[in-house]
């Protein structure tokens, strides 16, 4: 008898992305296609027992930054390893594209430092066989994946593209400029963009110190920008901004206009941050009202803190500028650690100035107060007490001590966990406010970025494990987190063809061991071009994730299928 399906997934729980309920049942899949949801009597090519399992949609993650990688690389780890069939990248207003010969070098160097994307490594990945958006899109769309990938258009590379040096200067932009990079937005949008995104915050600069050029951009250049997307039929707004200038409502207020001007979407970063700490109350506010009076202005939340991870294996930790270590900062790790062990070693590096020389600038904002020990499996919500700060107290020494012997635990291989955002009081309660705001996406996890400090493409296994079984005091409904990153995050940014298992929709699948879903302790791999290095995060209870149809990973293994493509929109 002849297979009636391609594949068929037997006996799990099903949550369908909607926030129904789970349910038992079976589900049939028919090429690159959903074909049959509930009770299937026909037999698959191939079947699964899922029993015991939770089948899901794949994971739609709205805030990545795979833009060099996805050109050199078939495999977008880690999001593809934590449930993620579809990313959106271009976020921040970094990018690419557009570019002229010329700028190359300037696009790089605001990657570099704005998403910690070593420079070596896109010199050598990057092949700049484009100069328009248009001809980007074409190159990404020449190489098959493991996931499906979203572009949208940065101010960035669209400032730099028309004004030249003057961008670089954060001059305010003519008319005319205006007039092209509007006309070259709509161009964007017909060529497949789903939006545009600028950032409008201080953090964001090159290594040398450079502002990212779009920062001081005007209300009538982002509205002609904006009417852009309007010219083609499509597109949202995306933005990071400080919201300081002069106060969190002036700015909303400013962006507010661009998007009713112009008729389109809009998202927004947003966190607590731990010098004005409820700021993002009001912006929660402010974006609630917006959606209620028929603005759509949604705040993408993280699930947890945004922090940056300090090591002897990663690219920061807090005496990485000192005279000493930087003299065996070239040795292997093995032989650093070694050094560090001496006690001589160990004095002088304790004794000598943390920041003279630094040239990271989060350094000295990074307090021993609000540091930690990173264990594994890892804690994103730890205890005050058991701080670093903490630590040195109990053990009668010095921060900075407690700091270096903890650096080199597990023969240097251990990380100190460093919150920037989402724990002012040592505790996520703001973040499950944010969270429980039915206008708010959950996102942020930049896969693809941050690479030698930052590793928050696992959110979405995060979401799901802490926030639907682990957390004590404040937990969600596990269905509704499911659709918090399956048909919440798609249909935000216009993709109605996945985020949902049902009959016609593109066969996108989780199937998870609840159970056993969790992180392990980020890990420091050397396999970017240049021989680059970068942290990646792996994760358990993936029985299988299923892209188009077909399984592209088995327990967290790839299988060797790459069906993910350039998903363009019109």
């Amino acid at each position: 008898m002849d297979a009636a399906y391609t594949l068929v997934i037997r006996n799990g729980t099903i949550h369908d992305g909607t926030g129904r309920a789970g349910f038992r049942g079976d589900l049939a899949v028919a090429g690159d296609k959903i074909a049959a949801v509930g009770e299937v009597a026909g037999r698959g090519a191939t079947e699964i027992d899922a029993d015991g399992l939770l089948v899901t949609p794949g994971f739609v993650d709205i805030h990545t930054h795979y833009d060099g990688q996805a050109v050199w690389d078939s495999h977008l780890a880690p999001s593809s390893w934590h449930g993620v069939t579809t990313v959106l990248m271009g976020n921040c207003g970094v990018g690419f594209a557009p570019v002229k010969r010329q700028d190359r070098d300037l696009l790089i160097a605001l990657m570099e430092g704005v998403e910690d994307i070593p420079a070596p490594a896109l010199h050598e990945g990057l092949d700049w066989n484009w100069e328009s958006f248009a001809e980007y899109l074409a190159v990404l769309d020449q190489r098959p994946r493991d996931i499906d990938i979203c572009a949208q258009l940065p101010h960035g590379p669209l400032r730099v593209f028309v004004m030249g040096e003057r961008a670089g200067y954060r001059e305010m932009a003519t008319e005319d400029d205006i007039a092209q990079m509007r006309a070259l937005t709509a161009e964007a949008m017909r060529a497949g963009a789903f939006g545009f995104t600028t950032s409008r915050t201080l953090s964001h600069k090159t290594l040398a110190g450079e502002y990212t050029p779009s920062l001081r951009a005007t209300e009538a250049e982002l509205t002609g920008i904006a009417r852009g997307m309007q010219d083609a039929g499509h597109g949202m707004l995306e933005v990071v901004s400080d919201w300081n200038s002069p106060d969190p409502a002036t700015e909303f207020a400013m962006l507010r206009r661009v998007v009713e001007a112009a008729g389109c979407p809009m998202v927004f970063s947003l966190s607590q941050h731990h010098e004005r700490t409820t700021a993002w109350r009001e912006l929660l506010t402010l974006s609630a009202q917006a959606a209620r009076e028929g603005v759509n202005i949604r705040p993408v939340v993280p699930p947890r803190p945004i922090g940056i991870l300090l090591g002897l294996d990663g690219s920061q930790h807090p005496f990485a500028a000192t005279p000493s270590y930087r003299a065996i900062a070239h040795l292997p790790l093995a032989e650093r650690v070694r050094a560090m062990r001496d006690p001589a070693m160990r004095a002088r590096i304790l004794s000598e100035d943390r920041f003279a020389s630094s040239t990271f600038a989060l350094l000295p904002r990074l307090s021993f107060e609000r540091m930690f020990p990173f264990a594994d499996p890892p804690d994103y919500e730890p205890p005050r007490d058991a701080s670093i700060a903490a630590r040195a107290a109990q053990r009668g020494c010095s921060p900075e001590a407690a700091a270096y012997d903890a650096l080199l635990g597990n023969d240097g291989q251990d990380f100190l966990f460093a919150p920037l955002t989402n724990y002012a009081h040592f505790t996520l309660d703001p973040v499950h406010e944010m969270l429980s705001d039915r206008n708010a996406l959950v996102g942020l996890s930049d896969g693809g970025a941050h690479v030698g400090f930052i590793s928050d493409a696992s959110f979405p296994t995060y979401l799901l494990s802490h926030w639907g079984r682990d957390r004590s005091g404040g937990q969600f409904d596990v269905a509704d987190l499911i659709r918090r990153q399956t048909s919440d995050t798609a249909q935000a940014i216009g993709l109605q063809d996945r985020g949902v298992l049902a009959p016609g929709k593109l066969a996108d699948i989780n199937l998870i061991d609840f159970a056993a879903l969790g992180l392990s302790r980020p890990h420091m791999v050397q396999d970017l071009p240049a021989g680059g290095r970068r942290l990646l995060q792996r994760a358990s209870g993936y029985a299988a994730t299923i892209k188009s149809g077909a399984v592209t990973y088995r327990n967290g293994v790839a299988t060797g299928a790459l069906p993910g493509r350039l998903v363009r929109a019109y």
